[in-house]
């Protein structure tokens, strides 16, 4: 079934311990498009500025992200740039221009506004909202967020989780939300706002499902070298969206499979700087890393 994805595309600039890259192909949408390309043909609906080189799109087009919901608008595409710590654990922000993102306004082309299952990544909740109006009916919404709507746009946050089935959010984040400090408590009270999922990212610790019928808990794939963080929450959400959209069942069963596919996806995105690891592999190394996981946690 057809996989929507709203969010950012962008250039960043990234230094770890392992190196330093310079406008890398990056953004919220297409770290999650290129994941989810592994599994079914994503709808990419972003912006970029005129200095959006044709390459970029080449490989977008080349992966079968569709990309007719890409608009190129005057001026330049969002930029960031940060540094990691040693452990990889945090990171500093050191610079941030939104450039034509700042002025986003989701256009869904007709032709995706039948899209089954969607996405919508991080960006402020109206701009979530407003996307998700232009979508005429559609069987499962997941909505990532952040600490920054959750400190200046709360309001309109739960307003769009009371429409939502899911949302994505890591350990701070739920508790802000919630004002829990407990993560299964918080899990518990962030259900009770409206979305039927709740997806607990813990970064290299998993991740953990909250439904008001099951909880699953998962641990991260155990990567070796991680080379460069940025976007492994977005690779996860696309691998969770892209299997279930693939298999159009969101049965127990097929939501945990979704939550290991995901975390397979991000396992390969962070070994390589920006999206080159996750525009690199393959359906085959994904099944290969999936029955890995699976084997690691079997008793």
């Amino acid at each position: 079934m057809p996989l929507l994805v709203v969010g950012s595309t962008a250039f960043d600039s990234i230094e770890t311990p392992y190196g330093k890259e310079v406008d890398c192909l990056g953004g919220s949408a297409v770290y999650c498009s290129l994941a989810a390309s592994l599994f079914t043909e994503p709808r990419l609906v972003s912006v970029v500025g005129k200095d959006f080189p044709k390459a970029s799109r080449d490989l977008l087009a080349t992966k079968k992200v569709r990309l007719e919901g890409l608009e190129e608008a005057a001026g330049k595409t969002f930029r960031w740039s940060g540094r990691y710590s040693a452990d990889m654990n945090s990171r500093e922000t050191l610079s941030v221009e939104l450039n034509t993102f700042g002025d986003f306004r989701p256009k869904i082309p007709k032709q995706f506004n039948d899209s089954a299952f969607v996405f919508l990544a991080n960006g402020s909740p109206e701009t979530q909202a407003s996307a998700l109006e232009q979508v005429s009916d559609p069987t499962f919404v997941v909505a990532d967020t952040m600490d920054l709507w959750i400190e200046t746009k709360k309001d309109a946050l739960l307003d769009l989780l009371r429409v939502v089935d899911g949302v994505i959010l890591n350990d701070q984040e739920i508790k802000m939300l919630t004002g829990e400090n407990n993560l299964i408590r918080a899990g518990r009270k962030a259900l009770s706002i409206g979305p039927k999922l709740v997806i607990l990212k813990k970064g290299e610790h998993g991740c953990f499902l909250f439904s008001n019928f099951f909880h699953h808990a998962l641990p991260a794939y155990p990567t070796e070298h991680v080379v460069d963080p940025t976007g492994a929450g977005d690779s996860f959400a696309g691998g969770f969206m892209g299997f279930l959209a693939e298999c159009d069942s969101l049965s127990i069963w097929n939501l945990k499979r979704a939550i290991a596919y995901g975390t397979v996806t991000a396992s390969i995105t962070v070994e390589g700087f920006g999206v080159r690891a996750i525009a690199e592999a393959t359906r085959e190394r994904v099944e290969r890393r999936y029955q890995e996981l699976i084997q690691f946690i079997a008793m």
